[in-house]
């Protein structure tokens, strides 16, 4: 539109040089009962030239704010979906394999109490032989169960990391294809949740692998102590017989 403003008033200039040839440029002069205005006629021109400069930048600025809300309502579009529910179910489902586990609990309190009995440092005369035995059957069944537990979690883990390999393909395709800065934003966030599931799956399969060792550990020292006191009960508490030697030449 600014290209056509000097035109028109180009346009308006001649027609005033042209009326000027024949009258004065101040002439005013009638046709029938019409009175035409040379130099009035030229600044309306101008004047509408100017009008329709300011019409053209108005619906400019509209179309600019009509692309920036565009923008805006693209950067605030969700994501079509979202894989935060696969991702708490896949850590409730390891929660539930802990929660589940038997043998010595995973609860502080009452395991410090179940491994003072199971695993004491060293046996009272009143427990008898019959309970140390049993003892010792429960602390074999707690090294059994804390191996069963660990692999119990490793095969859910292996199951979850091929979930995991897919969703994570979807999450990339999602940010690449995001039209929008909120989209980008929310795809990126759950690539960084998909990874602190997965932190959080190993750590609990460390803790399921650290327990079945330290539960072998345990029993292997429970062993030793009941070892030492079935020992000490069959010696007894007087001095224990030792053999002598006879010296046959002294006659003795």
């Amino acid at each position: 539109m600014k290209s056509r403003t000097p035109k028109l008033a180009a346009l308006a200039v001649a027609c005033t040089l042209a009326f000027g040839a024949v009258q004065p440029a101040h002439a005013i002069f009638g046709i029938g009962d019409t009175v035409f205005d040379a130099s009035n006629f030229m600044q309306n021109m101008l004047t509408a030239a100017n009008t329709l400069e300011q019409i053209s930048n108005q619906v400019k600025q509209l179309q600019n704010e009509a692309q920036m809300l565009i923008n805006q309502a693209r950067n605030l579009a969700n994501l079509p979906s979202s894989v935060v529910g696969q991702l708490r179910a896949n850590l409730a489902t390891t929660q539930r394999l802990i929660a589940q586990a038997k043998g010595l609990a995973y609860d502080l309190a009452k395991m410090d109490q179940d491994f003072a009995r199971l695993y004491p440092e060293q046996y009272a005369a009143t427990v008898s032989g019959d309970q140390m035995l049993r003892d010792a059957q429960e602390r074999w069944k707690n090294t059994l169960n804390g191996l069963q537990t660990t692999l119990r979690m490793q095969a859910q883990v292996s199951q979850n990391l091929g979930e995991d390999e897919s969703t994570l393909a979807d999450l990339v395709g999602q940010s690449q294809s995001a039209s929008g800065a909120l989209q980008a934003m929310q795809a990126t966030n759950q690539l960084l949740a998909l990874q602190a599931k997965q932190t959080i799956q190993a750590q609990r399969l460390q803790i399921t692998q650290d327990r079945a060792v330290a539960l072998e550990q345990a029993r292997q020292a429970a062993v030793q102590e009941r070892a030492r006191e079935v020992r000490r009960r069959f010696m007894g508490s007087g001095t224990p017989y030792t053999p002598q030697t006879v010296n046959f030449y002294s006659g003795q």
